[in-house]
C-alpha cells in the first residue's frame, strides 16, 4: 500500500509509541486534547547503498518533499539532511542522519554490513520499511561493542528503521508562550530532560531552541538476551522569525548534536 503524507506519518507515529509510551501523556501534558502539530521527525542509518540516506529520504520525496539543509557532525561521525514540502506547511519537516562507517573502526563496519546483510533485497523501497524497525538479528555482546564507539550505531542495531524522535512546534502549542514554558510543565509533571549543552540547546540570535525528554527506556530482544535500554524521546522546537519575517525552517547543527545524545545509555 503506497502512502499519503497522513498515512506514512500516522504509521510512524503509532510505531514510535510503542518506543516512547511517555509520548502519550506528554502530549495530553502540553496540548491537553488541542491537536499537536509536529515541528519534524528524525531518523538515523547508516551510509550503505542498500539502506543509505537517499533510500530513507526517497520515502518523502514520492510525497512531494524536497531537500534543504545539509549538516555535518564531525565529532560523531555523520552527516544529515533534512526535507520540507514545499506546499504542504502542516506536513512536518524530516531530518535524516547518516553514520559514515568509513571513519569507524572495522569492528563498527562490520556489524553494521552483517546487519544489513539480513535485510531482504529492496527492503528499504517497501512502504512500510521506516517502522519495520530493527530487521535483523544482533548479539548483546555486538550491541555492547557499538556502544564503546558510537552510541548512534548501537542505537540503530537495537531500534532499527522507525522514527528516533517526534518534535512537538511549541510556535503552535495553545497555553505556552515560550519553550522555557514547556520544560517548566515537563520538569513539574516529573519527565527528565537531556541537560546536554544545557536544557535549551540554540537561541534567539540562532532562530532555533529546542529541548528534549531522555529517551523511555524499553525491553529490547537480541539473539542471546535482552535488555532495557533507551529507545526514543520527544522534543520541543520553537523558531524564530528570520528579516523577512518567516519562520527559519532549518536546523542548528551545534544543537543537533546534543539533541542526539537524548538516546545515551545511562
Amino acid at each position: 500500500m503506497s502512502h499519503t503524507i497522513k498515512t506514512l506519518f500516522d504509521a510512524l507515529w503509532a510505531d514510535y509509541l510503542h518506543q516512547c509510551p511517555s509520548a502519550e501523556d506528554i502530549h495530553q501534558l502540553l496540548g491537553q486534547g488541542a491537536t499537536i502539530i509536529n515541528d519534524h521527525v528524525a531518523f538515523r542509518t547508516f551510509n550503505l547503498p542498500e539502506v543509505g540516506l537517499d533510500k530513507l529520504a526517497a520515502h518523502f520525496i514520492a510525497l512531494g518533499y524536497e531537500a534543504k539543509g545539509e549538516y555535518e557532525f564531525k565529532q560523531k561521525k555523520l552527516f544529515a539532511r533534512h526535507f520540507e514540502h514545499p506546499t504542504d506547511p502542516s506536513a512536518p519537516k524530516v531530518f535524516i542522519s547518516e553514520l559514515l562507517l568509513e571513519q569507524c573502526s572495522d569492528a563498527v563496519q562490520q556489524a553494521a554490513k552483517a546487519m544489513v546483510a539480513q535485510l531482504p533485497a529492496g527492503a528499504a523501497e517497501q512502504p512500510d520499511f521506516l517502522y519495520r524497525g530493527a530487521q535483523w538479528q544482533v548479539s548483546l555482546e555486538t550491541y555492547q561493542q557499538l556502544l564503546q564507539e558510537s552510541e548512534y550505531a548501537a542505537w540503530l542495531a537495537a531500534f532499527g528503521y522507525r522514527a528516533n524522535h517526534f518534535t512537538i512546534n511549541v510556535n503552535e502549542l495553545p497555553g505556552f508562550a515560550s519553550l522555557v514554558a514547556v520544560n517548566e510543565a515537563l520538569k513539574a509533571a516529573d519527565y527528565p530532560l537531556n541537560q546536554s549543552g544545557g536544557e535549551i540547546k540554540g537561541s534567539a540570535e540562532v532562530l532555533l531552541e529546542q529541548s528534549s525528554t531522555l529517551a523511555d527506556k524499553v525491553a529490547v530482544t537480541f539473539s542471546n538476551g535482552s535488555l532495557t535500554i533507551p529507545a526514543c524521546f520527544y522534543e520541543f522546537a520553537q523558531r524564530y522569525p528570520m528579516a523577512d519575517g518567516q519562520l527559519y525552517s532549518g536546523f542548528v547543527a551545534a544543537s543537533a548534536d546534543k539533541i542526539f545524545e537524548s538516546t545515551d545509555a545511562r
